[in-house]
């Protein structure tokens, strides 16, 4: 038996016309996924399954929680989810993803496994931006973050005034010659000039 096969759904051998399933996703499915996004956590996820005459209509809820990282101090946090999707399923010659949520399956085995499905409609009902609630990072790693990041706007006006003055003592120390600074203009910019002012 592999390791998704119980998120298999036998659509070819439903007997009625609408069919119920239920999942407890835990730390052993999503470490086998194996996915970089995240690979813990418990969601409950129903599946409800509708039979119409021309597909398979699938309705999906998902809530619970799983483990990332966050983005402030890399430490886990546990990151809420809840979100309901739908696909439509149709049989066919062979597998196939038609895009605006169809999916066609081979009508000889007539059966969708919805592991993969099911992850990416979590990941994707993932905040861009995950971090700890005020106060619950990391402590060690906040203190390093507050030593580099500037807190007072007299801060980075201190450090402009200090770079001019070092640029003012390397120009003191240099012998410029004004005329040289010049560079002859193109007199193509001449010319054009002269359309825009026609």
């Amino acid at each position: 038996m592999g390791k998704f096969d119980k998120y298999s759904i036998d659509l070819k051998g439903m007997k009625e016309n609408h069919a119920h399933y239920e999942f407890l996703l835990d730390n052993d499915f999503f470490a086998a996924i194996d996915s970089p996004e995240f690979q813990k956590g418990r969601v409950n996820v129903t599946l409800d399954v509708k039979k119409t005459a021309q597909a398979f209509e699938v309705n999906f809820v998902s809530e619970g929680t799983v483990v990332v990282l966050c983005d402030r101090c890399l430490d886990e946090m546990d990151q809420e989810v809840s979100t309901k999707d739908k696909i439509f399923v149709k049989f066919g010659a062979t597998y196939a993803d038609e895009g605006d949520n169809l999916i066609v399956v081979p009508e000889e085995e007539g059966v969708i496994n919805v592991a993969w499905i099911v992850f990416e409609f979590i990941a994707l009902a993932i905040p861009m931006k995950h971090v700890h609630a005020p106060g619950k990072c990391n402590k060690t790693m906040s203190g390093k973050l507050n030593k580099y990041l500037r807190t007072k706007a007299d801060d980075e006006d201190e450090e402009l005034e200090a770079m001019d003055d070092e640029m003012d003592e390397g120009n003191d120390s240099m012998e410029t010659d004004p005329v040289a600074d010049e560079k002859p203009i193109d007199p193509r910019w001449n010319e054009l000039k002269k359309l825009k002012l026609s």
